[in-house]
């Protein structure tokens, strides 16, 4: 079972994202800030973290560092999923090591293929 790590301090995205990931056969977890996020990668290893950059504590681009220097998580895909939409923040984004950026509104569904395709 493929596991993904959601990162996003807005509710309703998280409650849309985990239901979604669920089924379609994803073990999820789920941080509700950066901290979070930082604390799950000690003891899990996901195959793809979907990441807010504007979060409370840490934000995106911090804990993307974090895993691209973590042996452990070498082979963990990484999503941005941001309201940053400047092409100064993608570029930032891509360049500290992301897999894809996408922005805040997004469709579900352009979401699970982007995570499928990576996976």
């Amino acid at each position: 079972m493929k596991k993904i790590l959601i990162a996003d301090d807005e509710p309703n995205i998280v409650m849309s994202l985990e239901y979604t990931f669920r089924k379609n056969g994803f073990h999820v977890f789920i941080a509700r800030n950066g901290k979070e996020a930082l604390d799950i990668l000690e003891s899990e290893v996901p195959d793809l973290a979907l990441l807010d950059i504007m979060m409370p504590e840490v934000d995106g681009y911090s804990i993307l560092t974090e895993i691209r220097k973590d042996e452990r998580l070498k082979n963990c895909k990484v999503v941005f999923l941001s309201a940053k939409n400047k092409e100064s923040d993608i570029e930032k984004g891509m360049s500290l090591g992301a897999d894809a950026y996408l922005t805040k509104p997004f469709s579900i569904k352009k979401i699970v293929e982007q995570v499928n395709e990576l996976l």
